[in-house]
């Protein structure tokens, strides 16, 4: 029977590679001063410029239940399984939405939490998709994916913290104190929690991490099969960082703009680096 995977547009993937893999991507939609746009009708740089220009913090919302049921319905003929893969239940109620979708499609559908977004979440569906078109049972599909999970660390840069103020999501992330928007802050996301690793000022903040980061990689000995980077307005970092991480790594770092959803809440400046570990 073929196995159909889904995702949602919190992910962070080449369009390309999507279409190649034959993976489903439901939209979540962004509302920018009373006006809802779908991740599919706007581009990542417009919702930049019109994020920059708003009265107010754009706010995010998660697919409707019926949404997914339309797409499980429609991908899928009554003997088919899918596996849909989605950002943590911990920044968004998307995961909850899709077992919903999926009891009321009548589809034989598995959603998993990714437990993360972005290209770390990129890890999982492209992998999954990729046993699917090898003819990969669903057991091992959902075993690979668990491996991955458990092996993918998520690094997170905050130029500003302005963003998460406004959106209420600064309590999510431990230990901040003291003047909130005039700190660098690198948190992780790590067991469903947005974790504060390091704080200071200056963007000197972010590069001495980095030599961290590498320096930890180095004495580990853990091999890497892949590293992803996206941003938001944060190519100069995003590109030392790929320039300092390479050589972990056999296949060429992805540099990503990362997706309205992630951008909202981490605002300009913004930079993740996520490492799945063979």
């Amino acid at each position: 029977m073929p196995i159909k995977i889904v995702t949602d547009s919190s992910i962070t993937i080449e369009p390309e590679l999507a279409r190649e893999l034959d993976i489903t991507i439901v939209p979540l939609s962004v509302t920018i001063d009373g006006t809802m746009y779908s991740d599919d009708d706007l581009k990542f740089e417009d919702f930049m410029v019109k994020m920059a220009a708003s009265k107010n913090l754009p706010k995010t919302s998660q697919p409707p239940v019926g949404v997914f049921a339309e797409v499980y319905e429609k991908i899928a003929a009554e003997d088919d399984e899918i596996i849909s893969i989605h950002l943590t239940e911990a920044l968004s109620g998307t995961v909850e939405a899709a077992r919903q979708g999926g009891m009321l499609s009548g589809r034989n559908v598995t959603v998993i939490d990714s437990d993360f977004t972005d290209q770390a979440q990129k890890f999982q569906v492209v992998e999954a998709a990729r046993l699917a078109k090898t003819g990969a049972t669903k057991e091992e599909i959902l075993e690979k994916i668990k491996y991955i999970r458990e092996n993918t660390e998520l690094f997170i840069g905050f130029s500003t913290l302005e963003n998460l103020v406004k959106g209420g999501r600064v309590s999510r992330m431990t230990g901040l104190f003291g003047s909130l928007l005039q700190v660098r802050v690198i948190g992780t996301l790590k067991d469903r929690e947005l974790n504060t690793l390091l704080r200071g000022r200056g963007s000197k903040t972010f590069y001495k991490w980095l030599e961290e980061l590498s320096d930890t990689i180095s004495s580990s000995g853990r091999k890497i099969r892949e590293i992803g980077i996206s941003h938001a307005q944060g190519l100069e970092f995003s590109q030392k960082a790929k320039d300092v991480l390479q050589k972990f790594v056999e296949k060429p770092i992805s540099i990503l703009d990362t997706n309205t959803t992630i951008a909202t809440h981490t605002g300009p400046g913004a930079w993740a680096i996520m490492i799945d570990y063979e």
